[in-house]
């Protein structure tokens, strides 16, 4: 492997994930990861952190059920590979009477790391709505139920009071509110409005384009004037959203601060051309 993979050999690692959970290939699949990986699916919830760990997570949401991946489109960042898909979830799909289908859009980030050999994920973040999901298999009649009353029993087996504990902790997070400070952050930088910007940011900003290199409001509303977006997805402290730049489709994430009133942190994730 060189000592900088290409765009290619990234994705081919990335790639390798759907398809070895179509096959419900699970040593094929916890073997993309790297030694101590985490996975942090939904953002927001307890990472899972470790080959045991991911183990489990595998046993918990991907065994049991038919996942199908819908990819709109792949930005490739340095050694980082963002999704923008939708992700349909048949849960328990062996069982007719629990087999109900949700579709869950989704902006998937893989961190990637060069062993040395090959090409391994360091992280997995899955920006996604665990309260939307729930309302969905809530809102799904009788099939829906069941598979709910299933969840839970298989949630604690498999992860214990604290894991189960540590997933739902994904139900919290900014929220609708964080999506609406988020639109209008996005909303300003792309019309080069900084004073607008500044009122939804702390004094001090991390702002980042594609390589992550620090930039100044100025620098960054320069970069992104006619930006626009659309499918903002609050997940955790976090609000990530499909964009369309000068430079190309990409994904904007956003990072709140603690309290969750105010944006830290933005980066656009959009493949240098």
């Amino acid at each position: 492997m060189p000592a900088n993979p290409t765009a290619a050999e990234l994705l081919a690692t990335v790639e390798a994930s759907p398809r070895a959970v179509g096959l419900h290939d699970k040593a094929s699949w916890v073997g993309l990861f790297a030694e101590n990986a985490s996975v942090e699916d939904p953002v927001g919830s307890r990472p899972n952190i470790g080959r045991a760990a991911i183990d489990r997570f595998y046993d918990t949401f991907i065994g049991p059920n038919g996942i199908v991946f819908d990819v709109e489109h792949d930005v490739v960042c340095g050694m980082t590979v963002f999704r923008d898909l939708t992700i349909a979830t048949t849960m328990f799909s062996s069982d007719t009477a629990t087999g109900v289908t949700l579709h869950v859009p989704m902006h998937l980030r893989y961190d990637l790391a060069d062993t040395g050999d090959d090409v391994k994920i360091r992280a997995l973040r899955a920006h996604w709505e665990l309260p939307g999901m729930i309302a969905q298999l809530m809102g799904s009649g009788a099939q829906g139920l069941l598979a709910g009353a299933k969840l839970g029993p298989q949630l604690l087996g498999n992860q214990g009071v604290g894991g189960a504990l540590g997933f739902m902790q994904g139900m919290r997070g900014v929220g609708a509110k964080g999506k609406q400070a988020a639109g209008r952050l996005l909303d300003a930088v792309g019309r080069a409005d900084i004073a607008g910007a500044r009122t939804t940011l702390v004094s001090v900003p991390r702002l980042e384009w594609a390589n992550g290199d620090a930039m100044s409001l100025e620098d960054f509303t320069t970069r992104a004037r006619g930006l626009r977006w659309s499918k903002p997805i609050a997940a955790g402290r976090h609000v990530t959203a499909t964009v369309e730049t000068r430079e190309g489709r990409g994904i904007a994430q956003l990072d709140f601060s603690e309290r969750g009133h105010r944006v830290e942190g933005v980066r656009i994730f959009v493949q240098p051309r």
